[in-house]
């Protein structure tokens, strides 16, 4: 299984965004306290729309609480990382993969990611012109990537015109 944990997040819409990429990536979602926003914000439901009640949240007072629940693989998305994301093997789909970003505006802590380079994953970008790439958007290419390596496992593969026109 994989899951997406989010380390104090700042930015509502990227949230709700990556609920509604973990809605249909069957992926639990970590919440890591404090937030930058009211967890009821009506942005947030909106970016979500409709899809709350299909994702599998788990809320953490802070990181050492996570770091304590993890029972599987950690990778912790960084610029700042050696490996590529695509470099890493997620093929194991009998082991929980956890994927753990850091705020929008200062990442992981920097002791903490120091204590656990070997664990971080990065995706190429051209940082002499972008700082950062939009968080909802990373998550979802490295969840992707790990779903590709298993898979799809659990995930429909075809979907037609055809078939929706039968509904």
């Amino acid at each position: 299984m994989n899951h997406i944990a989010l380390f104090e997040p700042r930015i509502h819409a990227n949230t709700g965004n990556i609920a509604r990429t973990c809605a249909a990536t069957n992926t639990t979602l970590h919440l890591i306290e404090p937030f930058g926003f009211e967890i009821t914000d009506k942005n947030l439901k909106r970016a979500g729309l409709d899809y709350w009640d299909k994702v599998n949240i788990v809320y953490h007072k802070n990181l050492t609480d996570f770091i304590s629940q993890v029972s599987g693989k950690l990778y912790l998305v960084s610029k700042f990382a050696e490996q590529v994301y695509s470099e890493g093997d997620y093929s194991d789909d009998a082991q929980d993969h956890y994927f753990l970003f850091g705020r929008e505006d200062t990442g992981l802590p920097e002791a903490f990611m120091r204590e656990n380079a070997d664990k971080a994953i990065r995706i190429p970008m051209n940082d002499a012109h972008v700082r950062s790439l939009n968080l909802s958007n990373t998550a979802c290419m490295i969840v992707y990537e790990a779903l590709k390596q298993q898979n799809f496992k659990g995930l429909e593969l075809v979907h037609t015109y055809e078939k929706d026109k039968l509904k």
